[in-house]
């Protein structure tokens, strides 16, 4: 039987506009950085693809900086900072942070000091959405692009993390939006490109995907694609609840993205389920994807309280455009007798 994916946090499949955007840059032969006809085209994709960008994240008064991924913009925007930050972030934003932000039950993060701190849009692994406050030094708005409309531009955030291939562009390219006037030190130092914020000869192919994705993101939203998506996400959980054996369904009365289900299902670990799962034809994952194959509990759920025979007895299901109603049927379905046969 067809195999069905459901790790759309991880990463997007490839969207098609975002494929051929690829295939047409590779034919691009110029340098962005050279003067000449060739690199003048090439500068052209970039620009183009900036532009796309920007709009799909309302930060008409923002710079966009193109990089390798949300990690590497998080290095840029974060190091040396000392920026305060929640045990809920993921691990490129925890890495830079102080980590003393407090958290609720709910998931959600107390902030004292927006200038000095960092705190994300929506988490990865529950889909618990924050309210930012004005003024914050970073975002990592990558779970919430392509998702939630956006408005930097309204946002009171100094910068934010995007990453291309959580809205089914390619892997490897993310960006930096930055608040136009906001002087930032590059990390990568060399022949100036990204205007002096990022050195190194820009991935024109990459880039040009992130531009076409972020466009089609745009128009999924406006045509109400994710409103479907959050649908389904209510059936399947309804699905689970209905069942005999107790479930818990993290930030279930809080807001969260239209796509993430959290489900602890206590007594069976984590990475026991996605490996059943997997064998069964269903792909999920017990945590953030930069996270997967080290066997822990999860620090986010410990953060919001929840001991280790439950932390550890998480799954993450993420749903996505492509997701269908019969899809989700047959994962209650194999969900719930390969649990019946656990306790049996």
């Amino acid at each position: 039987m067809e195999r069905v994916y459901l790790d759309w946090n991880a990463t997007a499949p490839l969207r098609p506009e975002a494929r051929a955007a690829v295939v047409a840059a590779l034919d691009v032969t110029g340098n962005a950085s050279s003067v000449h006809r060739e690199g003048r085209a090439a500068k052209a994709v970039v620009e183009r693809a900036r532009a796309q960008v920007a709009e799909a994240m309302g930060a008409s008064g923002a710079d966009v900086v193109f990089l390798s991924g949300a990690t590497e913009a998080a290095a840029l925007a974060m190091a040396g900072r000392g920026l305060a930050t929640a045990a809920v972030e993921h691990e490129a934003v925890a890495a830079w942070g102080n980590g003393t932000l407090p958290v609720g039950r709910d998931g959600t993060v107390s902030v004292s000091d927006p200038a000095g701190s960092a705190l994300q849009a929506a988490n990865s692994e529950t889909g618990i959405l924050q309210n930012l406050p004005t003024g914050l030094a970073v975002s990592d708005m990558t779970q919430a692009f392509g998702k939630l409309p956006v408005a930097f531009d309204w946002s009171g955030v100094d910068m934010a993390l995007i990453s291309a291939h959580k809205l089914g562009g390619p892997k490897g390219v993310g960006a930096l939006v930055i608040r136009r006037g906001l002087d930032l030190a590059a990390q990568i130092r060399g022949g100036g490109q990204e205007m002096g914020r990022r050195s190194g000869t820009e991935n024109i192919p990459g880039i040009a995907g992130f531009g076409a994705a972020a466009e089609a993101a745009m128009r999924d939203l406006g045509d109400g694609v994710w409103d479907r998506v959050a649908q389904l996400r209510t059936f399947l959980e309804t699905s689970l609840e209905g069942s005999a054996h107790p479930t818990i369904l993290v930030g279930k009365e809080s807001r969260r993205l239209p796509n993430t289900s959290c489900v602890i299902s206590p007594g069976w670990k984590g990475e026991t389920q996605v490996m059943a799962l997997d064998l069964a034809g269903f792909a999920v994952s017990a945590g953030s994807a930069c996270s997967s194959g080290k066997v822990r509990e999860s620090a986010v759920l410990r953060a919001m309280g929840y001991g280790p025979g439950e932390a550890d007895c998480a799954i993450r299901v993420s749903l996505g455009p492509d997701t269908t109603r019969e899809q989700v049927e047959r994962f209650v379905e194999a969900y719930l007798r390969l649990r019946d046969r656990r306790r049996a």
